[in-house]
């Protein structure tokens, strides 16, 4: 039983760590953004007035050099309208802009985008259609296979969710002009339909904690960042030099940004300027994405954190790539401590008394504040008051603690080397022309199963009267018990909730 007890600590104490290393991001963000040390990107409106303007002074919109936007999908027939009408419109020097539809769709939306394409270029848009017969290397071989063909010096990306504005190039390109190891720009995401459900205003306050604090407080202190995937530009020089992009990984965006950064090239985040996107309405498409984001960024770290720590990159470089990389690893440390708390309560366990019971609840709670003052602080720098992200929080740490077991078992996957496709997040967009069946997993049962276990921890922890403990016991199993619920019945097809 002392082993269960020291592996429990020892967990916590990991947990705790990760938990420590986001107040350090909130505190590196505060410093930098808030005082406005750094002079670019500037903050939204609410902190800053700063914008672009004069940057955009500095240069001649004619001289700005060749760019293709390349627009990767797969069966999204529901909002890839959207998104190519979107792009056409891009303000840009005429002649200088093309587009690439990177189509690996097997249902009608390839048919559908051929005409799409095929009445734009009448009207004098340079956008292709560019199918492949396989989808070989998902989503990185379908940008690869593009990428030989583009005519553009520098490429942009954007997801088939997502509607960039019109002056996108424009506020994005000239950064690139006088930075000739500028090898990425990434925009910040926004949303289009936040408000939609309770489902999707927690996801959108998950984005702005990770685009306000953690991409802002990265960048600004010159750390590692990585591409999201979307809404970003990058110098088709920076990708060839890093070895282009590669299939062996779910989070193919982030394996590229690291590889090359180390190989010299630098990344800009421009947090004013932002890319709406539709936040995924059915909680079973969210958690496929937070598999694919939890698997993909831990096979990310077993690829490349021996490169990092050899690299002559500062030491608190490396560790925080570490901390990047391996953020997902706090699901199995949080999974293992709901599983194995009544256990220690059943046996006894000594630490749990006296100074060993405060100094262990201290631990806990230190590492749960860390991501609520993340969210706290982001919500406040987008102008949004704390008492209205306040009431959303005790919801967010459930939801968090909720999504447990599903990333828990991406991380394992990636650690036993277990692979897996490429699993696109379908959106329904503004305009339902199908219906794309959203797979539920069996997860659900053994997180409704942990819900219960977690309750009969917490009668036993408020029985005994560690009420600190039981309340954990407890958010932990309304955290099961919801996410478990929610996604049972969305899995019907019922929303939104």
């Amino acid at each position: 039983m002392i082993s269960i007890t020291a592996f429990y600590f020892a967990c916590a104490l990991l947990l705790t760590l990760y938990g420590i290393n986001t107040h350090i991001l909130v505190q590196l963000f505060k410093r930098r953004y808030l005082q406005r040390i750094h002079p670019h990107p500037a903050l939204p409106s609410s902190i800053s007035k700063q914008n672009n303007a004069v940057k955009q002074s500095l240069f001649n919109v004619d001289e700005l050099p060749p760019a293709t936007t390349q627009l990767p999908v797969f069966n999204e027939i529901n909002v890839v309208e959207r998104l190519i009408d979107a792009v056409a419109a891009f303000k840009y020097h005429d002649g200088r802009h093309e587009i690439q539809v990177l189509d690996d769709s097997t249902d009608e939306t390839r048919m559908f985008v051929a005409e799409k394409v095929r009445l734009l270029r009448q009207q004098g848009i340079d956008i292709h259609h560019i199918t492949r017969d396989d989808r070989t290397g998902f989503k990185a071989g379908a940008l690869r296979n593009g990428l030989s063909r583009a005519r553009g010096d520098f490429v942009a990306i954007f997801d088939a969710d997502f509607v960039p504005p019109p002056d996108f190039l424009l506020r994005a390109m000239p950064f690139f002009v006088d930075q000739p190891r500028l090898g990425l720009v990434q925009a910040r995401w926004g949303h289009l339909n936040q408000h939609e459900s309770w489902v999707t205003r927690l996801q959108a306050i998950g984005i702005n904690g990770h685009f306000m604090v953690e991409q802002g407080a990265r960048n600004a202190n010159q750390l590692f960042m990585n591409f999201n995937g979307t809404a970003g530009i990058f110098r088709k020089e920076a990708i060839i030099d890093a070895g282009n992009w590669q299939g062996d990984t779910l989070t193919e965006d982030m394996d590229l940004s690291y590889r090359m950064q180390l190989r010299g090239w630098q990344c800009r985040y421009l947090m004013d300027l932002v890319a709406p996107a539709e936040i995924p309405r059915n909680l079973n498409a969210f958690k496929s994405q937070q598999f694919r984001w939890a698997k993909g960024s831990t096979q990310t770290a077993i690829k490349l954190m021996p490169r990092i720590w050899r690299s002559s990159s500062r030491p608190f470089a490396k560790f925080q790539a570490f901390m990047h990389m391996s953020h997902y690893v706090i699901h199995p440390l949080m999974l293992t401590l709901a599983i194995l708390a009544p256990f220690l309560l059943l046996q006894k366990t000594p630490f749990l008394t006296g100074i060993g019971f405060v100094c262990f609840g201290g631990l806990l709670l230190l590492s749960c504040t860390g991501p609520s003052r993340m969210y706290l602080v982001a919500e406040h720098a987008l102008g949004r008051p704390y008492r209205h992200t306040l009431c959303l929080l005790p919801f967010m740490v459930c939801f968090g603690c909720g999504l447990a077991i599903n990333n828990s078992q991406a991380v394992i996957e990636a650690l036993l080397g277990k692979t897996s496709a490429f699993v696109r997040t379908p959106k329904s967009g503004g305009r339902v022309r199908k219906r794309y069946r959203i797979k539920t997993s069996p997860l659900i049962y053994i997180e409704l199963i942990t819900g219960i276990w977690c309750l009969f921890g917490v009668g036993l922890y408020f029985a005994s009267h560690h009420y600190l403990i039981g309340h954990f016991m407890l958010i932990y199993a309304i955290g099961f018990l919801s996410i478990g619920g929610i996604s049972w019945w969305h899995g019907r097809g019922t929303f939104p909730l």
